[in-house]
C-alpha cells in the first residue's frame, strides 16, 4: 500500500506539518529571500518578456511544440524577450524558436526530484527550490504571457495569471490561450 512518503516527495512534507521553530521559519524566510534576489538580479536587465506556458510532455514533432516554436520565433522577431519555465516539451519549443533566431530566450526552472532539467535552448536560466517563486518571477518581467495545452502546473499558471488580471493586479494585460 502506498503512503504519502510515496506521493509528495519527502521536503514537501515541511509545508505540511504545521509550525516549526521560530528558527526554523526565520531560516526558510531567508532562503526565500535569497532566491527571489537572485532571480530579481538575473531577470531586471533582460528586457521586457513574453512568457509561453505548457506542458513538459509534449515531444518535438508535435503540432503544440511546433507551435510553441513558432511563437517563440515571432516573439524574439517582436523584440521581446521569450521566457518559460525552462524545462522540456513547449517550454524547450518556445525557448528554441527564439534561441534559433537570434532572440533572448530564458528560463525559471524548478528544481524536481523527478523531472525537469533545464533545456538547452535557454541565454540564461534560473532554478528555483519553490513553486511560488518561480511563479512570482515568471509573471514579474512579463509584458503577455501564451498558455497552451499542458496540466496541473500550467492550469496553476492559468489561473494565477487570470486572478492577477480580475483583480486588477495588472491591467490591460494580453493573455493568449492557445489549444
Amino acid at each position: 500500500m502506498k503512503t504519502d512518503e510515496h506521493i509528495i516527495p519527502p521536503k514537501a512534507h515541511v509545508y505540511l506539518d504545521g509550525p516549526k521553530s521560530r528558527s526554523f521559519e526565520l531560516g526558510f524566510a531567508f532562503r526565500v529571500f535569497r532566491q527571489f534576489i537572485k532571480g530579481f538580479r538575473k531577470l531586471h536587465f533582460m528586457g521586457p518578456c513574453i512568457t509561453v506556458f505548457g506542458s513538459a510532455r509534449f515531444k518535438e514533432h508535435h503540432r503544440y511544440y511546433e507551435a510553441a516554436r513558432e511563437f517563440g520565433k515571432r516573439i524574439s522577431q517582436m523584440g521581446f524577450v521569450t521566457m518559460t519555465g525552462g524545462g522540456p516539451g513547449i517550454m524547450e519549443a518556445a525557448n528554441r524558436g527564439a534561441f534559433e533566431n537570434g532572440g533572448t530566450s530564458v528560463g525559471c526552472n524548478i528544481r524536481l526530484p523527478f523531472e525537469q532539467k533545464p533545456n538547452k535552448y535557454m541565454n540564461e536560466w534560473l532554478t528555483f527550490e519553490h513553486f511560488f517563486v518561480r511563479k512570482v518571477l515568471l509573471t514579474k518581467y512579463s509584458y503577455a504571457f501564451i498558455i497552451m495545452p499542458g496540466g496541473f502546473g500550467t492550469m496553476d499558471e492559468l489561473f494565477e495569471t487570470i486572478t492577477l488580471v480580475q483583480t486588477k493586479t495588472v491591467t490591460q494585460f494580453p493573455i493568449v490561450l492557445f489549444g
